[in-house]
């Protein structure tokens, strides 16, 4: 008997964001049998809001990167429901480790050479984004700000790089490819729109359907989704169908699967999760692309420890401090980019490390993150911030059902001439059957590393079913 949209068995493999998007898509396009299996005891993949301070943070996906051609916006834009950042940033302090703080005006001229030296335009197709960072910098500054101090400027150009690493989610911009900025389409508009007191949840709550005042639960999903189900085997099979089995001994035997799981994941158990082996295509996609790590650090206090007029500071290390610093076991503090403020959480700040840097921040107790993060108040702030009152701290890449937080492309995958389009491709059966789907924010071509990126992977594979199930099963 041919199958329908009503009868089609579709499984789709993490909760996360481009797998809500793909479940919710098909149940909203009458497919019937629609179930997700989630390796995590809760929904959202790296979408994680949690109570915290005075109401909530965000471990993982913080902000709406950009308003226009940005799906998550579109989708949210009239509901009252996020806010721009705007300029809440726009007063941060950089501070050196000598204490002294780089006076506003010098700062922010320093700051705006760094951002007109970043790669824009027609560039060559091969290179490090550093390379070309460090080379058209050092040209701006003879050219803009001849008479700057040329160790201040070398202390901004390395807390800058760190910043933007960050963002890129790289342990260097020498890893990153100079096609990073023509690969990846930057949404135009605040790229700090923010989801105020509710977190990013509430956009998943959106895609499920849950009402506002809902209590805990999944809406258009509710009943299709199983928890702490880790695949360990996904096998295409004859004749047309795919077989999934779970760490429980649960197996499942279904006509689609659309897997969503991180590239981390698949870089570790590829080799052992799919049979047979992916094509080489996809293979090779999976080892030339990265994923980063960038972790955040939650400090709540009693009341701000910050004055009025400080939002928060960047770190600018005197070269004879970095390298003490680095024979010491507070190394790791080197990669931490800055602390600040948080809109909507009066009494935080919130610290980022990425890296290895933060890497090996994941592998310490609390109790010495926090001893770090007080040497590094010590060492840089003329006030005293006393030990907090609650701590949080994110740790994706030590958690084996994410082992990073996002994707950007390294000069490896230019090497490879492999980025997105190879790992969204999807597999199909000896038998030609279209089995196995790949959506996740890893294979958005021009909007990885990010929520709208893997909301509109998901959506794609959901597409590509119901194209598939054009002609039958769907409502006149």
């Amino acid at each position: 008997m041919e199958k329908c949209r009503a009868s089609s068995r579709i499984l789709i493999v993490g909760a996360g964001a481009s797998g809500i998007a793909a479940a919710t898509r098909l149940l909203q396009n009458n497919f019937g049998d629609v179930q997700i299996l989630e390796a995590e005891n809760r929904i959202g993949g790296r979408i994680n809001t949690i109570a915290f301070g005075d109401n909530v943070v965000d471990v993982g996906a913080q902000w709406v990167h950009g308003k226009e051609r940005n799906c998550v916006y579109e989708m949210v834009k009239d509901m009252g429901v996020v806010s721009d950042t705007g300029d809440f940033f726009s007063d941060v302090k950089r501070v050196r480790s000598n204490k002294e703080v780089v006076p506003h005006d010098l700062a922010c001229s320093i700051h705006d050479i760094a951002l007109r030296s970043m790669p824009s335009g027609p560039l060559p197709v091969v290179g490090s984004f550093g390379n070309h960072l460090v080379e058209t910098y050092w040209r701006n500054i003879e050219s803009h700000l001849p008479r700057v101090d040329r160790t201040l400027a070398s202390e901004a150009l390395d807390a800058f790089a760190k910043h933007e690493s960050s963002i890129i989610g790289a342990d260097s911009l020498f890893e990153v490819s100079v096609r990073e900025h023509i690969e990846y389409d930057e949404c135009d508009g605040d790229k700090l729109v923010h989801w105020g007191t509710k977190g990013y949840k509430r956009f998943l709550r959106l895609l499920m359907k849950v009402g506002e005042d809902a209590p805990e639960e999944l809406g258009l999903l509710e009943g299709r989704v199983r928890l702490g189900k880790k695949v360990t085997k996904i096998e295409l099979a004859s004749p047309r169908k795919v077989i999934v089995r779970c760490e429980d001994g649960d197996y499942f035997e279904v006509d689609h699967v659309i897997c969503t799981v991180s590239l981390g994941v698949l870089q570790e158990q590829h080799e052992r999760l799919f049979v047979p082996p992916l094509p080489a295509a996809k293979v090779n996609a999976i080892r030339g692309l990265t994923l980063g790590t960038v972790n955040k650090m939650y400090m709540e206090f009693e009341e701000q420890p910050f004055p009025k007029d400080w939002v928060g500071f960047f770190c600018f290390w005197l070269a004879e401090d970095l390298k003490e610093l680095r024979k010491t076991e507070y190394f790791w503090l080197e990669g931490i980019t800055g602390c600040h403020k948080i809109t909507c959480q009066p009494r935080l700040l919130m610290a980022w490390v990425g890296g290895s840097f933060g890497r090996h921040m994941e592998t310490l107790s609390d109790e010495k993150v926090l001893e770090g993060l007080q040497w590094l108040f010590r060492k840089f702030l003329t006030f005293e911030i006393p030990p907090p009152k609650r701590f949080h701290r994110s740790k994706w890449f030590s958690n084996p059902n994410f082992r990073g937080t996002w994707t950007f492309r390294p000069t490896k995958a230019d090497e490879r001439e492999t980025g997105p389009r190879d790992l969204e491709a999807p597999v199909t059966g000896e038998d030609g059957h279209l089995g196995l789907l790949f959506a996740g924010e890893a294979s958005s071509r021009n909007h990885f590393s990010t929520v709208h990126g893997a909301v509109e992977a998901g959506w794609r594979e959901a597409d590509r079913l119901i194209r598939l199930y054009s002609t039958c099963g769907s409502k006149s």
